[in-house]
């Protein structure tokens, strides 16, 4: 069973930045495609930015432009920069590791972390 844990979440002001981090144990990372999503207050989780095993990115149009997803196999690590942060971005973000054949869109299957608290503040 893979575990992931997240990292580097908190408060920041509008226009501030963050990094999240990911570090999955186990091995394998290098053959999954990992992704972060969020959970706004009342709203469903969604997918905020995938990156594959190839390294091909996708992002969600609302943090195209601010945020970049990327990826570290030597340290199973995926990270998540986020910049030009906005309130519209305060979450819960979760890192998650797809089953093999997964789908960004469907949350079954896979691992998924614990979640860290994004806050930004008008």
């Amino acid at each position: 069973q893979v575990h992931l844990v997240e990292s580097g979440g908190g408060l920041v002001q509008t226009g501030g930045s963050l990094r999240l981090s990911c570090v999955a144990s186990g091995s394998g990372f290098s053959l999954r495609s990992m992704g972060w999503y969020r959970q706004g207050a009342g709203k469903q989780r969604e997918l905020v930015a995938g990156i594959t095993n190839g390294r091909n990115t996708n992002y969600v149009d609302s943090v195209k432009g601010r945020f970049t997803i990327s990826r570290d196999n030597a340290k199973n690590t995926v990270s998540l920069q986020m910049n030009s942060l906005k309130p519209e971005d305060t979450a819960v973000y979760y890192c998650r590791m797809l089953p093999f054949g997964g789908s960004w869109s469907d949350p079954a299957g896979g691992s998924w972390g614990q979640g860290t608290q994004v806050t930004v503040s008008s």
